[in-house]
């Protein structure tokens, strides 16, 4: 099993930045590739950000490229999530989720994943 905790989020105003980390425990072997998802009020979980297990590929929905990158630490077991120019719109409860499967692809379907985190609120005020 692999434990995924989050931490970072907070409340900001538009146009802030944030930085979410996940850490990940227990059999850190079985975590692969790595991803954010969202929340929102009134809305399907949705993903966010991706990174292969070497860290070498990434990929973005289309709302946040350009302002969110996503990184990874192995040596650590940790996920980032660095969030700028926030926007209302992302305000949102933020979870980390890891794909059990080593894959060359980054999937971006819930059912993919196998190992999440309990979330972090982020809140943006306008």
């Amino acid at each position: 099993q692999v434990q995924l905790v989050e931490s970072g989020g907070g409340s900001v105003q538009a146009g802030g930045s944030l930085r979410l980390s996940c850490a990940a425990s227990g059999r850190t072997s079985s975590a692969k590739a790595m991803a954010w998802f969202r929340r929102a009020p009134g809305k399907e979980r949705e993903f966010v950000a991706g990174i292969t297990w070497s860290g070498s590929s990434t990929r973005y929905a289309d709302s946040v490229k350009g302002r969110f990158t996503i990184s990874r630490d192995n040596a650590e077991n940790t996920v980032y999530l660095q969030m700028n120019s926030l926007k209302p719109d992302d305000t949102a409860v933020y979870y980390c989720a890891a794909d059990g499967a080593l894959r060359s692809d980054i999937r971006v379907g819930i059912p993919s994943y196998d190992y999440w985190g309990q979330g972090t609120q982020v809140t943006v005020s306008s």
